[in-house]
């Protein structure tokens, strides 16, 4: 596969005594797009959240051979070791979430919101073309720009949400569960515009989507997370292919 750009190795997350995530792990190449799926419940936003700092999660602990304690569970980015980061600062590294369920600064306007996702200040020349490359993507956003976000309808506020993930300036955009909540029509101009993103502006793109047949229509790889345990991992038409798969975690 493709030089990592993020490695997720045997990742744990507990909240007080219930297990979310348990041995997880996971690879993101530089030009890559990899989709998360699986079974309501799975963990997939758990995992999202974790990796990019908003979560915090614990190494997994496991007995060695000889009785000792053996630590397992990191998150890289770029080659360094971020587990520890908290949030803003993977962002300024790069390493950016777009959440599930938009979650827009609803008394804010489009632009007040485009803007705040720029809050690390690359200068006010490239926010502006930063600006103008989310308003090609989301020409509605343009539109609407002095509207206040909490009157937008669902899908603009998705659109806005990874619109302000984009003024971040991402070397890698997590994306959490776009299309819930959405219309098929507007879900299909979001999933256009991830694949825009993909093709033009060259991010990799780790996506968690409950939509399988459109996250694997998008994707280069594939895990198939249940029960916060990666089950299956490969590439999209073989995933897709296996009839235990289809039935028991893909709803195919």
């Amino acid at each position: 596969m493709p030089t990592p750009l993020l490695e997720v190795t045997d990742l744990a997350v507990r909240y007080d005594r219930a297990v979310l995530l348990q041995g997880v792990s996971l690879q993101v190449g530089a030009d890559e797009f990899v989709a998360v799926v699986g079974p309501n419940g799975a963990g997939k936003s758990t995992l999202l959240r974790a990796i990019t700092g908003l979560v915090r999660w614990e190494r997994e602990v496991t007995r060695g051979t000889k009785g000792d304690i053996v630590q397992l569970g990191e998150v890289r980015f770029a080659g360094e070791p971020v587990g520890n980061l908290p949030a803003h600062e993977l962002v300024r590294r790069g390493l950016t979430l777009c959440p599930e369920r938009r979650r827009p600064f609803r008394e804010l306007t489009v632009l007040e919101n485009l803007l705040a996702g720029a809050y690390l200040e690359w200068g006010k020349q490239d926010r502006e073309a930063r600006l103008q490359r989310v308003f090609a993507l989301f020409p509605r956003l343009r539109e609407r720009q002095t509207q206040i976000a909490g009157t937008l309808s669902g899908g603009e506020q998705q659109m806005l949400a990874i619109g302000r993930a984009l003024m971040a300036k991402p070397r890698m955009l997590c994306i959490d569960e776009p299309s819930l909540g959405l219309s098929p029509k507007v879900r299909e101009e979001v999933f256009q515009a991830i694949a825009a993103i993909r093709e033009q502006e060259g991010i990799p793109i780790l996506l968690v989507e409950q939509e399988v047949t459109r996250a694997f229509e998008l994707a280069d790889r594939a895990y198939i997370l249940s029960q916060g345990h990666v089950v299956a991992e490969g590439r999209p038409a073989t995933l897709a292919a296996d009839e235990a798969l289809r039935e028991s975690y893909l709803g195919l």
